[in-house]
């Protein structure tokens, strides 16, 4: 395992954008977000980042699984150091903003599994 975060509560704004075809991402961030960007984000206990994620990974969110498809060049770094980056769920080979993480996977993320007590997963 790569990555373990237990989810601790939703910012009122979290799930903005998740399920728009055009955009379908989620925020995630550790506990100790700034306010203004906490609004915005699915907040979780700090966890240590123990490799960085790469694609091809697999990424579990609530149970529900999903493939890496591409890395942006700074998520890696944002997720160890504050527990942060974008959970893009369009998938596809490059990320759209360096702070990304692609996802596919066959099962969508819907803002009612992201409940306090679920996990955010990377093997």
């Amino acid at each position: 395992m790569k990555y373990r975060a237990k989810i601790t509560g939703n910012g009122p704004d979290a799930f903005a954008f998740l399920g728009d075809p055009d955009t379908n991402f989620i925020i995630i961030f550790n506990n100790d977000a700034p306010p203004a960007l906490a609004e915005l984000c699915v907040l979780h206990e700090k966890a240590e980042l123990l490799d960085e994620v790469k694609a091809g990974d697999v990424m579990i969110i609530a149970e529900k699984v999903f493939t890496v498809s591409a890395v942006g060049s700074e998520a890696n770094y944002t997720l160890k150091t504050l527990g942060h980056c974008t959970l893009d769920f369009k998938g596809g080979a490059k990320p759209e903003r360096p702070g990304c993480i692609m996802l596919e996977g066959d099962d969508p993320l819907l803002p009612s599994d992201l409940v306090e007590g679920a996990m955010i997963e990377v093997f």
